[in-house]
């Protein structure tokens, strides 16, 4: 039973933060196990029950195979739930020493999905749908973020009344909770339940008019 992040939590991930090593992870995998992941998991199984599964929570041992940063261990522990089997975006939650973040929408999108994204960003039917949906979500209390170019992508005009958007490569709407001090269950709950629900709006409007790649990931990979 999720019974809420307590204060502990949160040491945790900042002390791992400042020694990120097999020696400290090993000597508070406990903590890890019980008040981290495992807190964690029970949340989004409780959530599931409304929202859809099934979970799944990343491990937290990085990748060392291509990266230079050789820090052996994620700071921050998170997980997605699969929601609505219509949509082509994860349910997602995270903890991290700044708190309990919750996030949804498209965290990448692939060659396909991004022209797609773009023509419908830019044409007057459907564009301003979008940009209200940010909108409402902003007057939620949410940030619209997810990576964007620099300048206008190529072919619109960098004055386009929604560059903004169109500059976007990826889009997702979600909050932070801090954690200092814990989050209680109900806290924790209401957070993440209803930072989905305010982003459902972009969601929808994403899987209305992007919806899933068609291209091979192998492929996305290598591009």
């Amino acid at each position: 039973m999720f019974r809420g992040f307590g204060p502990g939590a949160f040491e945790w991930l900042a002390g791992l933060e400042r020694d990120n090593s097999r020696r400290y992870f090993t000597a508070t995998r406990d903590v890890y196990e019980t008040e981290v992941r495992g807190a964690l998991e029970a949340m989004l199984d409780e959530l599931s029950l409304k929202f859809g599964g099934p979970v799944k929570v990343f491990r937290q041992h990085r990748d060392l195979r291509f990266s230079r940063d050789r820090t052996p261990y994620k700071t921050r522990t998170y997980g997605v739930l699969a929601g609505d089997p219509a949509s082509a975006a994860g349910l997602y939650a995270e903890l991290s020493a700044r708190g309990l973040y919750a996030g949804t929408g498209y965290h990448q999108l692939a060659r396909d999905q991004l022209e797609r994204f773009r023509d419908a960003v830019a044409d007057e039917r459907t564009g301003p749908v979008l940009a209200a949906a940010v909108e409402e979500a902003r007057g939620a209390g949410l940030e619209v973020a997810g990576a964007t170019l620099r300048t206008a992508p190529r072919g619109f005009p960098r004055d386009h009344s929604r560059i903004a958007l169109l500059r976007h490569t990826a889009l997702i709407a979600g909050a932070r909770l801090p954690g200092e001090g814990g989050i209680a269950r109900d806290a924790a709950l209401g957070h993440v339940a209803g930072t989905w629900r305010a982003a459902a709006p972009v969601v929808a409007w994403l899987d209305a008019h992007v919806g899933p790649s068609a291209v091979d990931p192998r492929r996305q990979a290598r591009s």
